[in-house]
């Protein structure tokens, strides 16, 4: 049962009515009249759209569902992609995924005075994967829609973006009765148990990004190797308290799969490497651009990424195990070789030394040992529903995305009945904001299901 509190209402520019809305829910929906979570939901009206309360009741919900996993939503604008929905007529709806955002935001200092112990701590956060946020959707859709007469206005749209796609794909895998239609954007999941391949296949497509990236800045060859050596001889203190390892230095590579994003780690290289240089430590400045990465302010990106895998096996820190098969990403292995020897950043992918070196996941080292050789984990898809999936799936697929391999996504939409792709390799993983415009062009042509 879900409950909602007061909304609060208010205009943006360009016409946009905002209604912010809180929900309560089950934290465990197996135990519905146990303990409680908040979820936050900004309601998006296009006023345009819509010139009577009438005429907003009217408009279809289209839910947006955010990338991740462990990330909130910013208050959407009246351009980019969220622009190009409401000029399509719909009304969005923007969930924080519970744990984020104003969801009941889970970090080791908001946790409930209960959960106190590294065994009670894991046992908290296993309700916090696709598969409860899939079922705050479904109890929230009942509230704001369930008063509709016809079947097809009690149902809405889902858009999901990277992690949000495979909350999607959990949701036509056990409540396909909700949805009308979806739209994914770099967001056609593994249909995996356990995440070694996926890990065993992004290794490979960090490798082609760190070579493209040297090959464009060889003169970083020296200067990333340089900036290690330092890093490895003196105890690097981030503004946060953070500490800054050769390791966490090397993770820089995780935008490596975003626009700009080798451009921007060079700027960090060039940056580090004449301060070394000239002032013979890293300033404030530096200190601060780098250690901005997400895991401190979004912890459940860093202890879900790898249980978002797993169905009934351990996830036993993938990617750690993974990548030492790779002596290009090994400082301790490559600093022996000629200056010549790139070291090569790693990608997005969770180690165990990082809940000591961000200050933020420390508390969390011993629930992520626990979460990392769990092997209770309930189904994520339902193989034989989306077989028989009968509502339409429209995907935009980028060929180079760095984050959902293109193989796997292939996969995947050979087992989702009723699924179309846009396949480009002009765009990666970011595409939705890179070229908003003609992302949602390609997703509305494919939406029509027009066929020569």
């Amino acid at each position: 049962m879900s409950t909602s509190a007061p909304s609060e209402t208010y205009n943006i520019k360009n016409d946009l009515k905002i209604i912010e809305r809180f929900f309560t829910v089950p934290l465990d929906h197996a135990n519905p009249e146990g303990e409680k979570i908040h979820v936050f939901a900004r309601n998006v009206i296009p006023k345009a759209k819509a010139k009577t309360a009438e005429d907003e009741a009217k408009l279809p919900f289209l839910v947006y569902l955010q990338g991740g996993p462990g990330f909130e939503i910013d208050l959407p604008r009246s351009s980019g992609y969220a622009g190009e929905l409401h000029e399509k007529g719909y009304q969005t709806l923007w969930v924080d995924q519970r744990g984020t955002g104003l969801s009941t935001p889970l970090s080791p200092d908001t946790l409930p005075a209960h959960v106190k112990t590294d065994q009670e701590i894991a046992n908290y956060l296993k309700f916090f994967r696709a598969d409860s946020i899939v079922k705050d959707c479904e109890v929230i859709r009942k509230q704001l829609l369930g008063h509709k007469e016809s079947p097809e206005d009690r149902k809405w749209t889902l858009m999901g973006q990277s992690f949000g796609g495979f909350c999607a794909i959990t949701y036509l895998s056990f409540h396909p009765e909700g949805v009308k239609e979806v739209f994914l954007t770099g967001g056609l999941a593994p249909l995996v148990d356990q995440p070694d391949i996926v890990y065993e296949a992004l290794a490979k497509r960090v490798i082609k990004r760190n070579t493209v990236y040297y090959e464009k800045y060889p003169q970083d060859v020296k200067r990333v190797r340089d900036i290690l050596t330092y890093l490895e001889a003196n105890k690097v203190i981030l503004p946060n308290g953070g500490r800054l390892t050769p390791c966490r230095w090397q993770q820089l590579g995780m935008s490596f799969g975003m626009h700009g994003g080798i451009d921007n780690v060079h700027q960090l290289v060039f940056r580090a490497s004449k301060e070394i240089e000239l002032l013979g430590k890293l300033s404030y400045k530096l200190l601060q651009s780098v250690g901005n990465q997400p895991f401190d302010g979004n912890p459940l990106y860093a202890i879900l990424h790898e249980p978002v895998y797993c169905q009934g096996k351990p996830a036993n820190w993938s990617a750690s195990r993974i990548i030492q098969k790779y002596e290009q990403f090994s400082w301790t292995q490559t600093r022996v070789r000629e200056d010549d020897t790139p070291v090569y950043f790693t990608g997005e992918m969770i180690f165990p030394d990082m809940f000591k070196d961000y200050a933020n996941l420390r508390p969390w080292a011993g629930a992520a040992e626990i979460l990392a050789k769990d092997a209770d984990w309930p189904p994520l898809y339902d193989l034989k529903q989306l077989s028989k999936n009968e509502v339409p799936v429209s995907a935009v697929t980028y060929f180079n995305d760095m984050y959902v391999d293109f193989d796997f996504a292939q996969d995947t939409a050979s087992k989702i009945k009723n699924t179309e792709q846009y396949i480009t390799n002009q765009l990666v993983h970011d595409g939705i904001r890179e070229d908003s415009s003609d992302v949602m062009k390609k997703l509305f042509k494919l939406s029509k299901r027009e066929f020569d």
